[in-house]
């Protein structure tokens, strides 16, 4: 038979008071806030050790109608690449596994390397060991989408050693959110902020 006491054990059990279940993000989505803007630092570059990293711009998609930010990125892309070339500076274009070398919006210059590759373009390739044969130690990279290419090819390359400089202005993605993430990412990222550095176009000098 039961004890009586046994029974008043388990009644005091029940009537303990439930703990509410742990809030996640998704809870708490519309109370979250951005943090401050970054500050964007002034970079100088040496360009017998630095490469331009040129991905996934794809010019069936990166127009006006189509992906806006994107369209409103090249023009300040393409300027920046005049004077890299004018420097001497390794050029290197990818496209992304649903591109052609065609679909290119941004023309490699004839003995200027291109690549497929991955949403980490360090990935499946032999590109780090080759830039570092040529004591290259520095990425400028633009790229497009900012939470794809952009991100992970800016940790990839952190991981492996390199410095690595990101424009704000020419990481475009489909809407300001992805951007803002990824700018907060780079400057914030144990490790990744580490060894990137966010910038804008015209504070990057020679």
């Amino acid at each position: 038979m039961n004890s009586p006491y046994a029974a008043v054990a388990l009644l005091a059990v029940l009537l303990l008071p439930v703990a509410a279940p742990a809030q996640t993000v998704l809870d708490e989505w519309a109370t979250a806030t951005p943090p401050p803007a970054p500050q964007l630092k002034d970079v100088r570059i040496d360009p017998k050790k630095t490469v331009l990293i040129i991905a996934d711009f794809n010019k069936k998609s990166c127009t006006p109608e189509g992906r806006p930010r994107c369209a409103t990125a090249l023009p300040k892309i393409r300027a920046f690449l005049a004077v890299a070339r004018a420097r001497g500076m390794l050029v290197v274009h990818f496209y992304n596994t649903v591109m052609t070398p065609d679909d290119i919006a941004i023309a490699p210059a004839p003995g200027e390397t291109v690549l497929q590759g991955p949403i980490n373009k360090f990935f499946g390739n032999d590109l780090a060991s080759t830039l570092k044969t040529r004591g290259i130690d520095t990425v400028v990279l633009t790229g497009t989408s900012a939470n794809g290419a952009v991100l992970f090819t800016s940790a990839g390359a952190v991981l492996l050693g390199f410095k690595v400089i990101v424009p704000v202005d020419g990481m475009p993605a489909d809407g300001p959110y992805q951007e803002q993430f990824v700018a907060w990412e780079l400057t914030k990222a144990p490790t990744l902020s580490d060894g990137a550095t966010l910038t804008r176009w015209d504070k990057i000098s020679f």
